[in-house]
């Protein structure tokens, strides 16, 4: 992508997050600090942070769990892997029961709203342990979503996706 299409991409993506927080009416979010070659979402996360919406961001743990902590809109670090990760108290794998939408990353999600990941399996353990698990709803580039995915026994799908262009619902 050009610099000009990537960031006709982040507008974009910013307006449908926001859209779909607030016709959730979503008060406590997750979301993630994207890579250089996702989606950008430090412009949402920014948004929520100043509308006082609870931000909470995953550190990935050694045992394919993830942590949470609470975004304030700047803080960030690198993992030993190079990842961007948050800075802040660490929360545990529970705080994410208490949210009201979950944004999580994508490598591309098929029409029937199954997600597929980076490969580590973190969100689908997290989404797949939930009792109650609210919206979620993956970030992806317009050519993301395709018509399948591969599947293996531990993937979850997704309530929905938002791209530049739409928030697409799955049934």
């Amino acid at each position: 992508m050009s610099e000009t299409e990537r960031q006709a991409a982040t507008e974009g993506i910013t307006k449908n997050l926001i859209a779909l927080t607030q016709e959730l009416g979503a008060r406590s979010v997750t979301g993630y600090l994207s890579m250089p070659t996702e989606p950008n979402t430090r412009p949402f996360l920014n948004w929520a942070h100043e509308h006082g919406i609870r931000t909470l961001l995953p550190i990935s743990r050694e045992d394919g769990l993830l942590d949470w902590t609470t975004a304030d809109g700047e803080s960030e670090t690198q993992s030993p892997e190079g990842l961007p990760e948050p800075v802040g108290e660490l929360l545990g794998p529970i705080a994410i029961n208490d949210v009201d939408l979950i944004v999580v990353p994508a490598a591309a999600v098929g029409a029937d709203g199954l997600r597929m990941g980076w490969g580590r399996g973190y969100f689908d353990r997290t989404l797949g342990s939930m009792e109650k698990c609210p919206p979620v709803y993956a970030v992806i580039f317009d050519g993301e979503l395709v018509d399948q995915v591969p599947r293996e026994k531990h993937d979850q799908t997704v309530n929905g996706a938002v791209t530049p262009t739409r928030i697409v619902r799955f049934s």
